[in-house]
């Protein structure tokens, strides 16, 4: 009997990034392979890359060398946006076998009928501007939760991103076909469905001569049996209606969390940004939610030094990120990528002044964090206990995003069990008790 091959697998970036991961591995597998931890000795190495950020593209090189550390004579495969958008920056990197493009990683079983070191890495990968299939996906690695695939690519043309290049225009699946998905999710026991894309409220199904929109494909996945709780991972301000609001708010399964991007407080940049909303639109979302879900946790993407800003301009930033009613902020620093329109902007931003910004909103993040916590004390929620453990402590969180520390025991893990919030540890965790 043949031992069967093993092939590992990681990944850079993204929610969506994981989830078309664990369904790769899954084609993998099921072509004969074995998967193992990418930390171990295996004959294949993927590695799923992402070109949002500097540190994303120097992680890959680290990778590769971890994988040859392990088996000098495995075949490594970069997959992901970094290899559709520079597959040539790739292939030069020492010991990369291949290189996979947006739409032939998902046929990754094809390219490794063969496992063998290229004495130059073979690149497969179609012009982003022809890629108009939707690959489904989702994650099923984490018995607690899945991240769920509705939707890929983008259309905005904002000036800072490369994911339009990446990953090509928008699409998605039929609402038949990704809720067929929460299905599957729903079979293997996991409680929680993250749904994730690069642009979900872009989401338009025109099958079956209607269109629906996102908040049609919501209402059809809150119907899915088995599935506990649904969470919408990032949605763009100008396309969270209000009538995705009320929705959530009156769900027993869509949890009170939101995750928006705002990139900027300065209505100046916003506008260098091209992003399509400005600071007074945002500002109304956050206050539409907290006056319908006054517990809803509101997590902000934010970007630190993008062209043209000035100390006047951060600081609108920073005040108007102050004021908002939010629980946590996500803070990029801005790093030139090419075949951007920011790229060739004038007023550069000096790294060591980026770096000070985001150290600042840093510091306003765990402030914000921190009250939202308090503002949560002595407050009765619904906690989704993880595997995870560590120093005979389990983690889990409430519908609304507060991470709670409670003493290990196995009969909890996957198990929503209602508890009173009680303290704030020092580790940014609050403990609770069972009811």
């Amino acid at each position: 009997m043949n031992t069967p091959k093993k092939a590992a697998f990681t990944t850079l970036g993204c929610k969506l990034n994981f989830s078309e991961t664990s369904m790769i591995s899954q084609k993998v597998v099921a072509s004969g392979f074995e998967k193992t931890d990418f930390d171990t000795k295996a004959d294949v190495y993927v590695i799923n890359t992402c070109t949002v950020t500097d540190n994303a593209d120097k992680k890959f090189k680290q990778y590769v060398k971890q994988a040859l550390k392990h088996n000098p004579e495995a075949m490594v495969i970069a997959i992901g946006c970094y290899a559709q958008l520079k597959p040539e920056e790739l292939a030069d990197v020492e010991g990369v076998d291949m290189v996979l493009g947006i739409e032939e990683k998902f046929n990754l079983p094809h390219y490794i009928t063969e496992i063998t070191k290229k004495p130059k890495a073979e690149i497969h990968a179609c012009e982003v501007a022809d890629s108009k299939a939707f690959f489904s996906a989702y994650s099923a690695g984490d018995r607690t939760r899945s991240f769920l695939k509705i939707q890929d690519g983008c259309d905005y043309p904002c000036t800072y991103c490369t994911i339009p290049l990446a990953r090509g225009k928008g699409r998605n699946g039929t609402v038949e076909e990704i809720v067929e998905n929460a299905r599957q999710v729903a079979q293997k026991g996991i409680k929680e469905i993250v749904i994730t894309g690069v642009n979900i409220g872009t989401f338009k199904d025109e099958s079956q001569g209607k269109t629906r929109k996102f908040i049609d494909l919501i209402k059809a996945l809150d119907q899915v049996e088995g599935i506990e709780r649904f969470r919408i991972s990032s949605i763009e301000p100008n396309l969270l209606t209000d009538e995705i609001i009320a929705f959530v708010a009156k769900s027993d399964k869509f949890v009170p969390h939101f995750h928006i991007p705002l990139q900027s407080g300065s209505n100046t940049l916003l506008k260098r940004m091209k992003r399509r909303y400005l600071r007074e639109l945002y500002a109304e979302k956050v206050n539409k939610i907290k006056s319908l879900m006054p517990d809803a946790a509101i997590g902000v993407d934010v970007i630190v030094g993008f062209p043209g800003e000035t100390d006047d301009l951060f600081l609108e930033t920073y005040h108007f990120l102050n004021e908002l009613d939010i629980a946590y902020l996500h803070v990029f620093t801005y790093s030139e990528r090419p075949n951007t329109e920011a790229v060739l902007m004038d007023g550069v931003v000096p790294k060591n002044i980026r770096q000070k910004r985001s150290k600042m909103l840093r510091g306003l993040s765990a402030k914000k964090l921190l009250a939202f916590y308090q503002s949560q004390l002595g407050t009765r929620h619904n906690v989704l206990f993880e595997k995870a453990e560590k120093n005979n402590q389990m983690y889990g969180f409430t519908e609304n995003y507060v991470k709670v520390v409670y003493p290990f025991q196995s009969g909890l893990v996957n198990t929503i069990q209602q508890v009173k919030l009680l303290d704030i540890n020092l580790e940014g965790t609050v403990t609770a008790r069972i009811l």
